[in-house]
C-alpha cells in the first residue's frame, strides 16, 4: 500500500503471464486508485508448507503458469505416490551392483581371463555413456513419461534375456544393450522434479536417490539367497523384479505438465494439474492457465548459448568428477581391504601379478558381508546432503562434498590401520555420493523446460566418460604408484570444488525455468527466497 494525499494505491503484481504483460509494462505491476479509504491493511504471512487458503488462491491474477499451479497445489498424496513408482525405476542400481556379483561367478565358471571380466563392466558403461544423451533428447521432443518408459521397458527386457546367455560373446552383448536402457532412467528425476513445489524440490529428489542404495543392500542380500542354490542366470532375471513393477505401475503417471504447456497441448497440462489438486485436495488458481512460447525442444546449441555454455561446461566437469571419483573409490575399496593398508598395497599387487590370470576365487560370505557395508555409506550421505543442501545451497553442497573427498584421500597417505581405513573411506565415499546427489538436484533446476531432460541426459554422459576412465587410475596406476593414484583423485576433486563454486546460478529458493528465451531466474523466484541477488550470484 503506498499513501498519496486522500487516497490509497494499491499495487497489484501478476506471476503469471498473459499476452498483454508486455503492454502493462515490464514490471507487471499495476496501481489502481481508492478514493476515501483510510483502512491500513496489514500483510498476513503463511506458515512454512500451509496451503493456500481457496477464498485466496492467485486472486488478483486473470493467468497463471504451471508453476503457479504446482506451488499452490503443494506436496501431497499425487507426489508421495509419484515417489515410490519413479523410485522402482531408480532401483535399477541393481543392474550396476550385479557386475560386482557376475564378474568373479563367470570367471570361475567360463575360465575367463581378467581382460573379459573386466570387459563386462565396461561395455555397461559404454552402452550407457553412448545412450544417455539420445534419451535426453527424447524426453524433450516426445515427452518425459514415453522417454522413461522406453528406457525402463529396454532395460527391463535385455536385462531378462541376460539370464538366457549361452555363452560370453551373447552376455557381453546383451548387457551393452542393458547399458544402454539404464542411459535413459535418470529422466525419472526431470518427470519427478517438475511436478515438486519449490520447497519440497531438494529433498524429494534426494528421496528417490535413496532408492538408488536400496537398489544396491537389495541386490547383495539377493545374491546371498540365490547365488549358492539358483545361480547367477537366476540372479540376473530376479534384478530387474523393481522394472518389473514400474512397468506395471507405469500406466498411472502422467506426462510431465510444463512439457504439455511448452509443446502447446494446453487442454492436457490443464488436465493433470486439476487432477493433481484432486488427489492432493487442494485449491486450483483461479484464472487461465498460460500457453508458453513454443520453442524447438532438445537441440544441443540450447545449451551453448551465452547465458548456459558456462553452466554446461562446468558441470559436464562435475559430472565427470564425480562418477570418476565414486567409482574409482568403490575399486580401491576392494585393494585396500585385500592389502589391509594403503603401505602394503604395493607388494600384494607384486604377489597378484605373479599368478595366473585364471586362478578362480568365488565370492565368500565375508566378501558379500564387506560388500554390505561399503553399500550402505550410501545413507549417511543422503542425511548428510539433505540435511546442507537448503542450508548452504546447491553449489557449496557439491564443493563442501568434493573437498571432503579430496582431504580423505590425502589422509591415505598415512599408513594408518585397517580400522582407520575403513573408517576413511566411509566418510569418503558417503561425501562423494552426497555429491552425486546434489548435482542432481541442481542440473534439472538450472536448466529450462525446452532443454531439461538433454542437459541431464548430457551430463550423465560425460559421468560415464568418468566411469570408463577409473578403471586406468584405479587398477593400471595403482600398480606403479598408490600416492599417485591418490594425487590423481583428489586433485580432480579439488578442480571439481572450484568448478562448482564458479558454476553461475545458485538454484536454492527458485522456480524452475520455463522459457530458455529470458533471462534465469526471471520467471520466478520462490515464495520462500528472499532476494533476487540472493540465489543468483
Amino acid at each position: 500500500l503506498i499513501p498519496v494525499p486522500g487516497s490509497r494505491v494499491v499495487k497489484f503484481r501478476r506471476t503469471g503471464e498473459s499476452s498483454r504483460s508486455d503492454e502493462d509494462g515490464i514490471s507487471g505491476e499495476h496501481e489502481v486508485q481508492i478514493e476515501g479509504v483510510r483502512t491500513e491493511l496489514e500483510p498476513v504471512e503463511l506458515e512454512d508448507g500451509a496451503a493456500v487458503p481457496k477464498e485466496f488462491a492467485n486472486p488478483t491474477d486473470d493467468t497463471f503458469m504451471v508453476e503457479d499451479a504446482v506451488e499452490a497445489i503443494g506436496f501431497g498424496k499425487f507426489q508421495w505416490k509419484l515417489s515410490v513408482i519413479t523410485g522402482l525405476a531408480w532401483a535399477n542400481a541393481m543392474e550396476m551392483m550385479i557386475l560386482s556379483i557376475l564378474a568373479p561367478q563367470l570367471h570361475c565358471e567360463w575360465r575367463l581371463p581378467s581382460w573379459q571380466v573386466a570387459l563386462l563392466t565396461s561395455v555397461v558403461f559404454v552402452g550407457m555413456m553412448s545412450s544417455s544423451t539420445l534419451w535426453g533428447n527424447i524426453s524433450d521432443q516426445y515427452g518425459r513419461k514415453t522417454g522413461l518408459k522406453i528406457s525402463v521397458l529396454w532395460t527391463l527386457y535385455y536385462g531378462i534375456l541376460s539370464g538366457f546367455a549361452p555363452v560370453y560373446s551373447w552376455i557381453l552383448v546383451l548387457r551393452g544393450l542393458v547399458g544402454f536402457g539404464i542411459g535413459g532412467v535418470p529422466q525419472s528425476v526431470t518427470l519427478y522434479a517438475e511436478f515438486l513445489p519449490m520447497k519440497a524440490r531438494a529433498k524429494c529428489i534426494l528421496l528417490i536417490e535413496v532408492f538408488w542404495a536400496l537398489g544396491t543392500v537389495f541386490e547383495v542380500l539377493l545374491a546371498v539367497l540365490v547365488m549358492p542354490t539358483l545361480g547367477w542366470r537366476w540372479l540376473l532375471i530376479l534384478s530387474a523384479l523393481p522394472l518389473l513393477l514400474f512397468a506395471g505401475l507405469c500406466f498411472w503417471l502422467p506426462e510431465s505438465a510444463r512439457y504439455d504447456v511448452l509443446s502447446g497441448n494446453q487442454e492436457k497440462a490443464l488436465a493433470t494439474l486439476k487432477r493433481i489438486a484432486t488427489e492432493n485436495g487442494a485449491p486450483m488458481p483461479l484464472g487461465k492457465l498460460v500457453v508458453s512460447r513454443q520453442e524447438d525442444r532438445g537441440k544441443m546449441k540450447d545449451l551453448f548459448t551465452p547465458h548456459f555454455r558456462w553452466t554446461t561446461l562446468l558441470l559436464w566437469f562435475i559430472w565427470f568428477s564425480n562418477a570418476f571419483s565414486y567409482y574409482g573409490l568403490v575399486l580401491l575399496t576392494t585393494e585396500f581391504f585385500q592389502a589391509g593398508d594403503v603401505c602394503s598395497i604395493s607388494s600384494r599387487r607384486q604377489e597378484v601379478k605373479a599368478k595366473c590370470s585364471l586362478t578362480c576365487e568365488y565370492l565368500t560370505e565375508e566378501d558379500y558381508t564387506d560388500l554390505l557395508w561399503t553399500t550402505l555409506s550410501e545413507f549417511p550421505g543422503v542425511l548428510v546432503t539433505l540435511w546442507i543442501i537448503d542450508r548452504i545451497g546447491r553449489k557449496k553442497t557439491m564443493a563442501l562434498s568434493f573437498l571432503v573427498f579430496s582431504f580423505c584421500s590425502l589422509l591415505l597417505f598415512l599408513c594408518v590401520g585397517r580400522n582407520v581405513l575403513t573408517v576413511l573411506l566411509f566418510i569418503a565415499r558417503a561425501f562423494i555420493s552426497g555429491g552425486f546427489q546434489a548435482a542432481y538436484v541442481y542440473t534439472p533446476e538450472v536448466y529450462p523446460t525446452a532443454t531439461r531432460a538433454l542437459g541431464l541426459g548430457t551430463c550423465s554422459g560425460m559421468a560415464r566418460v568418468g566411469a570408463l576412465i577409473t578403471p586406468f587410475i584405479a587398477q593400471v596406476m595403482l600398480e606403479s604408484s598408490v600416492y599417485l593414484t591418490l594425487v590423481v583423485y583428489s586433485g580432480c576433486c579439488l578442480l571439481a570444488a572450484l568448478a562448482s563454486c564458479f558454476l553461475p546460478i545458485e538454484t536454492k529458493g527458485r522456480g524452475l525455468q520455463e522459457s530458455s528465451h529470458k533471462e534465469w531466474g526471471q520467471e520466478m523466484v520462490g515464495r520462500g527466497s528472499h532476494s533476487p541477488e540472493e540465489s543468483q550470484e
